[in-house]
């Protein structure tokens, strides 16, 4: 006849026996965090901070410089565009529109950049473009989720969870991966969600877009109508009863669920302890402060974002994204009508991100951190239906990178002409997602999950390292 404690010892490899010691310890409680994947090969990030610019930043009004756009302003040409043989069934003359604001080449290495976002283009020696990307959707949705998951329509699971999967956090007491001020539109969650991975790899929100960044925290952390001892033996009754509950079950899903219940709770614990110091920038020096833009207008609100995030990095988070978007189906960098919004957005994040690019630097960081900046797609460079405003890009368009394993001052591939499809060294979304996972030491076609019957990994079965970028 079988024991509790055989029953407990062979279960889930010996999870429940380590609960069951745990318990008959009556210690603080412990770790059931499962051990993450080492790395495939040598790493050269820790970490990944993503600035997901939502909407979709127009490319040829920032970082590529097309003056075909300048000399042929208001000229009609007709333009090979997906998304109006979509909508209206054929090709259509598009007046040219050039770009709102001067570029100038900056730095030593000569980077073009216009004036749009002039506290990063002063970072310029810092910056690895690449200007020849192009991706999957023509609209936010679509795009969005293939940003971040790797596909338009299927449920899989975010880049984040894939890296925290992988990885795990480099500090048990915090979440692997943290989304600050998500949306809950063009994807929500599923953008932060783990799909069929275990739910103990999905993302913690913090915040949500639209609230002010003063109040993105932990909801609940601390209860304070409870002592401590008291907050300690309610842990051990819920600490046994997760226990009781996990006898109960086979090694199923529903065995996963239960042991994803007990580490959410056991995380929750060594949150109460580490988090609110973490997030408290208010602990920062007034120099670093008006380093982001904090207590300024328009800057403090991400300003605060891209501090928490800086903070989230020294304290062992893997992957944290940093949201500049809203609730809308329309989001901050979409504009349709009115092009010359775009300078109120890059007023809220241009100095907060050159401040945090600055942070990292001074202290360190930037070597092993890999910051990853851009949207879901760029802009067209015609005026849509010949009015003041840009419409949706895939087919051609920037995002950059800086810090550890990537070349600084560096621009890799083009456009056409005119900025509309990528050209020359393409780099696909997929590919993208492969040259991030080989910087953190993963390989993105070893880094898989059995479901369905098949492995399934980030990139699907497309993607290749784009070594260019590499130092």
């Amino acid at each position: 006849m079988q024991t509790r404690r055989h029953l407990l010892q062979t279960t889930a490899c010996g999870f429940g026996s380590l609960a069951l010691n745990a318990l008959a310890s009556q210690s603080s409680p412990i770790s059931h965090l499962p051990s993450p994947i080492f790395p495939h090969h040598q790493p050269r990030a820790k970490r990944v901070i993503f600035l997901f610019m939502a909407g979709g930043v127009s490319h040829i009004d920032s970082f590529d410089y097309k003056p075909k756009l300048i000399q042929n302003d208001g000229v009609a040409f007709t333009f090979d565009d997906a998304r109006t043989v979509a909508k209206t069934g054929k090709r259509a003359s598009m007046r040219v529109m050039k770009p709102l604001w001067e570029f100038k080449q900056r730095g030593q290495s000569g980077l073009w950049a216009s004036d749009l976002f002039p506290h990063m283009a002063a970072m310029a020696d810092d910056l690895c473009l690449v200007k020849g990307m192009h991706t999957e959707g023509v609209a936010h949705g679509p795009a969005t989720l293939f940003l971040h998951t790797g596909t338009t329509n299927f449920i899989r699971p975010s880049m984040g969870a894939w890296i925290n999967y992988g990885l795990g956090t480099e500090n048990e007491n915090l979440p692997g991966f943290v989304s600050i001020s998500p949306s809950l539109s063009n994807g929500g969650p599923r953008n932060y969600g783990t799909a069929f991975l275990p739910s103990r790899y999905q993302g913690t929100p913090l915040g949500r877009a639209g609230q002010p960044a003063k109040e993105a925290a932990i909801k609940n952390l601390q209860n304070p109508s409870l002592s401590a001892s008291a907050k300690a033996r309610q842990f051990d009754l819920l600490r046994d009863l997760h226990s009781e509950q996990l006898q109960r079950v086979q090694v199923t899903t529903q065995h996963q669920e239960v042991e994803a219940v007990i580490q959410s709770y056991e995380l929750a614990w060594r949150l109460q302890s580490n988090a609110p110091h973490t997030l408290d920038i208010d602990t920062e020096s007034p120099a670093t402060k008006k380093l982001y833009g904090i207590d300024e207008q328009p800057t403090d609100n991400f300003g605060r974002q891209c501090l928490m995030a800086r903070r989230l990095a020294e304290s062992g988070v893997r992957f944290i994204q940093v949201n500049y978007t809203d609730n809308s189906n329309n989001p901050a960098w979409d504009q349709h009508s009115n092009m010359p919004k775009h300078k109120d957005h890059a007023l809220a994040v241009d100095k907060p991100i050159a401040g945090l690019l600055q942070d990292l630097k001074q202290r360190g960081l930037l070597e092993d951190t890999l910051v990853w900046w851009g949207g879901e797609f760029g802009r067209t460079p015609y005026a849509q239906g010949n009015g003041t405003g840009r419409d949706h890009n895939p087919g051609g368009f920037c995002q950059w990178l800086a810090g550890a394993g990537v070349k600084p001052g560096f621009s890799f591939g083009e456009t056409d002409d005119f900025g509309h499809h990528a050209i020359a060294d393409k780099v696909h979304m997929h590919d993208m997602h492969a040259t991030i996972l080989h910087l953190l030491g993963l390989d993105h076609e070893k880094l898989t999950y059995p479901h369905a019957g098949r492995n399934f990994r980030l990139t699907d079965v497309h993607g290749h390292v784009v070594k260019d970028l590499l130092a």
